[in-house]
């Protein structure tokens, strides 16, 4: 423990080094590769993020508890806009690197999504590969640095030594309707009127060749088809307070039924709070609240009896280039059929430095405490818990 704590002083010190530098870095910056042929619009961007920690939990053979973790990912987009205000567009993004510890939502594939959007004046509609409705307008409550959350985290610090992998895969909390995934589906999102938006999406199967309709996805037990899903996102000012609130459902038809299992039903409801102290200060608190009938958000595996829940509540502070904040999470996901009830209890207390509009940095410890009702961890008990400290650092383009 007293080398987990000389690293995160290390890492609060490299990221306080960054100020007295801050006038050599702040006019720094990468922009997309841009350009035009005849009258489309392109550009090419991307991210690449990554992570060295050390991590306290409990020992195993060949188990390293220090270790690096990382991804990258490409964006590309062709745009076409007309005198009318019709736009249209073609987006993808690609992830071209990750590891056993860093992934994306999508099971990791290469391609994330690949969609057509249309812009109207009575909103815009998506077609093909990429998030629902119920995912695309969620709020979880804010985080000081999406990628290393508790809450849906791209990156984590733990391996489960019995299989290798990341041990967070067993039950990871997501407090944001997803079951959709980046499945092949077509999505309605109104403008927002006052403050309101609204939005829907139908998904037809399980399939990803980006067209709807066009593959009916895995012929596995209990597939989820005709995925309806709706979302109502509502943010507004109040003088120097923004109010965001937001509502997501999203059902489906169990289309190969097996003993024990039915059709999904996923929801989430959310909020979150940003008050302008003044002109340099900005303090935000929120979070959100999910229910599955899946074992730990499988959608195939949507079971007659228990859920799955996960709880996430937030706050942070903004200084300038600074921002700290704090993280609880929650989740459950009941036993059935031979499975352990699991629960899961996180904490995470990180601050930030924003280099500058593509660079940030962040240092801080997070602690996960999981339970199961049945069976053993890898340290041979019902219960184990683990803890680490990490500095992640982040490259948008």
């Amino acid at each position: 423990m007293r080398i987990l704590s000389l690293a995160a002083a290390a890492c609060v010190a490299s990221l306080a080094s960054l100020q007295a530098a801050a006038a050599d870095w702040s006019d720094w910056s990468i922009s997309p590769y841009t350009g035009e042929v005849g009258s489309v619009d392109y550009s090419l961007g991307g991210q690449v993020q990554g992570s060295v920690f050390g991590a306290n939990q409990p020992s195993a053979p060949s188990l390293d508890k220090w270790g690096a973790t990382g991804a990258a990912s490409v964006n590309a987009r062709l745009q076409r806009d007309y005198d009318s205000g019709l736009s249209l567009a073609l987006k993808g993004t690609f992830e071209i690197y990750h590891d056993h510890l860093s992934g994306d939502n999508y099971g990791s594939d290469l391609v994330q999504k690949v969609y057509g959007s249309v812009q109207t004046g009575l909103g815009h509609i998506d077609v093909g590969m990429t998030d629902g409705a119920a995912y695309a307008l969620s709020i979880t409550g804010p985080v000081v640095n999406p990628e290393v959350t508790i809450d849906n985290s791209n990156a984590t610090f733990f391996r489960d030594p019995s299989t290798g992998a990341a041990f967070t895969n067993v039950f990871a909390l997501n407090s944001a309707v997803e079951s959709s995934l980046n499945y092949a589906k077509i999505s309605y999102y109104t403008p927002r009127l006052f403050g309101l938006q609204i939005a829907a999406s139908f998904t037809p199967s399980e399939g990803k060749d980006v067209i709807p309709f066009l593959n009916t996805g895995p012929h596995v037990a209990d597939r989820q088809t005709n995925m309806w899903e709706a979302a109502v996102n509502y943010s507004d000012n109040f003088g120097p307070v923004t109010l965001g609130v937001y509502g997501g459902l999203t059902v489906a038809h169990d289309d190969a039924k097996t003993f024990g299992h039915k059709g999904l039903t996923d929801w989430a409801v959310g909020t979150e709070i940003d008050w302008n102290v003044n002109d340099d200060v900005k303090w935000s608190a929120g979070g959100a609240y999910r229910k599955a009938d899946t074992y730990a958000f499988n959608i195939n595996n949507a079971l007659n009896s228990g859920s799955t829940t996960s709880l996430h509540l937030s706050s942070t502070v903004t200084y300038g280039s600074w921002i700290a904040g704090g993280e609880f999470g929650e989740g459950n996901t009941d036993g059935l059929l031979g499975a352990p009830t699991l629960h899961n209890q996180a904490y995470l207390f990180d601050v930030a430095y924003a280099v500058n509009t593509n660079l940030q940095l962040t240092a801080g410890w997070e602690k996960l405490n999981y339970s199961r009702n049945i069976g053993l961890f890898y340290n041979g008990a019902p219960h184990i818990a683990m803890d680490a400290q990490f500095l992640h650092a982040v490259l948008n383009i």
